[in-house]
């Protein structure tokens, strides 16, 4: 597209392969420029605000449920009802905006495929234009793939698509408007609603969002703000938009009610987005010399503060007539060994029987080949019900001090440390090469994950908790040892798979930077995203 051709004040900075002009037309960059105008102001703003609040946690603060908005979590209100394509999802599956992920997501047999321009997708450009393109062939079921001699297409029936567009603090650096960046999450959200909106609603579906990293009620009703507008400027009825937010930060776990409250009219409930839950607490209270939490594998789903987490979100959703959808095991099926296979869809099964036994109408998985257990697993307590959100909750009750309640502290060890650097650096040599979800160590890995890992260290070496279980103080000294050593064992590992390794110096060298720096980084993917074309 030819710079006279661009809507007035709208900058594009990269290439334009051939088809991107398909998805940047001058009408959708349109929206996103009129969605940039009329929010920006408020995007940074919420993100003042959590600066702030950063550092009055940093100051020792401790959350609470807000009093200002008591009136709403004890009022008697409910969700807008919901379309007949979001009643059923017992099993979500999830993953990138790449062509073959998303044929084969969406013929797995899950209900529900939450396709993601997020923490799974390096953002660079070539992704997002390409991963919208590849949903506008899905959304009109003419997708397809031909690869490695074997050909893709869409089955009769599919899961209902469900898209994910970047959160609040990240922006899309390669479109201006009015000389500032845009939005990221606006920009990935205006361009799938110009295009895919109508036809979905031709379809007997709609436009379904699931919305990532929210901090407050507040962001959550910036976001509604966004799809009234959207609506109207689309010509949709309000209500038209349906999202279900990921609980994924320790402060929107005690607004959970005020988030589904802001949202109304157009939720579609809440998600236990578990693993960036975990960094999220790490993230906030690092600076607390009495937080410490041990190896990223002894918290679980059962640990104290999460399971308070678990429950009150099945609660506050069943208050409120939404659903409310478990979150992602990591675990993967392990082709190579059939032990270990089978005690990795062991932990899958248990996963998925805790969450349907718990009261969530749904959960995650990252992989086609463990949609039918986790469907077993939500059959056995569902029956034939879509879901069960008369399921209230009653019998649960939790305080600011059970979401706060940190255990375990313990075993911090060094097969704990080098796995977090190990992981940490196979990551990022990964998302700087353009993959964004990794199975490494017969785990799915994604942004999440990565930031437990560097997270955890910069953490353990700045708590005097930070002590493995032989007595040695977790140092810079050790960690820059460490990297070292797992360097060299992850460049094997990609050598041995066949894959280049050019990233990988760079990624140990990000990976010491942040895990060490004085400051804290708030997210890995921010610097990361600066040195992506």
């Amino acid at each position: 597209m030819s710079t006279a051709q661009l809507p007035a004040g709208v900058s594009i900075l990269a290439a334009q392969p051939a088809g991107f002009e398909k998805i940047l037309c001058t009408p959708a960059l349109e929206l996103v420029a009129s969605l940039h105008r009329a929010f920006e102001s408020r995007r940074q703003d919420l993100l003042a605000a959590r600066v702030a609040r950063q550092k009055a946690l940093d100051a020792g603060e401790r959350p609470d449920f807000l009093a200002s908005t008591r009136a709403i979590r004890e009022g008697d209100w409910r969700i807008a009802p919901l379309p007949a394509a979001l009643q059923c999802r017992r099993v979500e599956i999830t993953g990138p905006v790449e062509r073959k992920m998303i044929i084969n997501a969406l013929n797995s047999g899950a209900d529900s495929y939450m396709t993601d321009f997020e923490d799974s997708n390096t953002p660079n450009w070539f992704n997002q234009i390409q991963g919208q393109i590849n949903l506008i062939d899905a959304v009109r079921g003419t997708i397809a793939l031909e690869q490695n001699g074997k050909s893709y297409k869409l089955n009769d029936k599919v899961a209902t698509l469900i898209v994910r567009p970047r959160g609040w603090h990240l922006d899309e650096k390669h479109v201006l408007v009015d000389g500032q960046r845009v939005s990221g999450g606006i920009f990935d959200f205006a361009l799938f609603m110009y295009h895919n909106a109508k036809e979905q609603i031709a379809r007997g579906a709609g436009p379904f969002f699931y919305l990532p990293k929210m901090e407050s009620h507040l962001e959550a009703r910036l976001w509604n703000d966004v799809f009234i507008a959207t609506q109207d400027a689309l010509g949709l009825p309000r209500g038209t938009i349906k999202a279900t937010v990921l609980i994924e930060t320790i402060l929107a776990a005690f607004e959970m009610e005020e988030i589904l409250y802001e949202l109304r009219e157009h939720s579609a409930g809440l998600n236990a987005g578990r693993w960036d839950y975990i960094f999220s607490c790490i993230k906030k209270f690092k600076t607390d010399s009495n937080f410490c939490l041990a190896n990223r594998s002894s918290i679980t789903m059962t640990s104290p503060f999460m399971r308070a987490y678990a429950l009150s979100l099945v609660k506050a959703c069943h208050k409120r007539g939404a659903p409310a959808i478990g979150g992602m095991s990591a675990l993967i099926p392990i082709k190579s060994d059939p032990v270990a296979n089978e005690k990795a869809l062991a932990g899958i099964r248990a996963d998925k029987t805790r969450d349907a036994a718990d009261g969530f109408d749904g959960g995650w998985v990252a992989h086609p080949g463990l949609v039918p257990i986790a469907m077993e697993e939500f059959v056995k307590v569902l029956g034939d019900k879509p879901n069960q959100w008369d399921k209230q909750r009653d019998d649960v009750s939790f305080g600011a001090a059970d979401l706060l309640n940190f255990l375990p502290e313990t075993p911090i060890t060094e097969a704990g440390l080098r796995n977090n650097i190990n992981v940490g650096i196979h990551y990022l040599g990964s998302w700087l090469a353009g993959n964004g979800c990794v199975p490494i160590h017969n785990l799915m890995e994604d942004a999440a994950t990565a930031e437990i890992s560097r997270s955890q260290v910069w953490q353990w070496v700045r708590s005097p908790k930070g002590v493995l279980d032989d007595g040695r103080k977790v140092t810079p000294e050790l960690v820059r040892g460490l990297i070292g050593e797992e360097l060299a064992l992850v460049k094997a590992a990609v050598q041995k798979q066949g894959e280049a390794v050019a990233t990988y110096e760079q990624a140990a060298e990000i990976f010491e930077t942040m895990s060490l720096a004085e400051d804290y980084p708030e997210f890995l993917t921010l610097p990361l995203y600066e040195a992506l074309s």
